[in-house]
């Protein structure tokens, strides 16, 4: 069926989903990218309680893109019955012989609205990441030093011991380059 002839009623309302859907995805991804922004700027004001909250609303922000698999899932086994392909094989170039031009065009570019936003929401998270390591890493070092006088503390199995741990080559390192 070519772009230039009219488009069945069912294949009408499948685009309307899938454009719908498009944006729902745009949506969502705004806003994960959103809160992970504010979360590394959290994490470089090493204020803990906004990203432990942060972190809360994360999770639940996953939640609600686990739903929005689901609906992905359903329309591509729709587009890929109508199509006549298995839902895993259905592109969008595919799916765009399904539309009129405009729709085609709509649904091009909320395709690459959408992978921009998830790369950068991926780059982001990344950052977050490696900053929360490096923070944890530097926590790491500050407890082994504070350790270094002999406070008691609880060991991983609950007893109460001396946290002390040796530290390598016997030196104490204030800043370890090494890899």
């Amino acid at each position: 069926m070519s772009q230039t002839t009219l488009v069945a009623p069912q294949d009408r309302a499948l685009a309307a989903e899938v454009l719908a859907h498009l944006e729902a995805q745009i949506e969502s991804a705004r806003s994960l990218l959103e809160v992970v922004l504010e979360q590394g700027a959290a994490i470089r004001a090493r204020d803990v309680n906004t990203v432990v909250r942060l972190a809360g609303i994360l999770r639940g922000e996953m939640g609600r893109r686990q739903l929005l698999e689901e609906e992905r899932s359903r329309l591509l086994s729709r587009s890929g019955e109508r199509l006549g392909v298995p839902a895993e094989a259905v592109t969008l170039t595919q799916l765009s012989t399904l539309m009129d031009r405009a729709d085609s065009e709509r649904a091009g570019a909320r395709s690459a609205q959408l992978k921009g936003l998830l790369h950068e929401l991926q780059r982001e998270h990344t950052c977050n990441r490696a900053l929360m390591q490096i923070e944890l890493g530097f926590l790491d070092q500050l407890m082994g030093m504070l350790a270094l006088d002999g406070v008691s503390g609880y060991d991983t199995r609950g007893s109460s011991t001396s946290i002390t741990r040796p530290r390598p080559h016997g030196g104490l390192h204030v800043l370890d380059l090494r890899a």
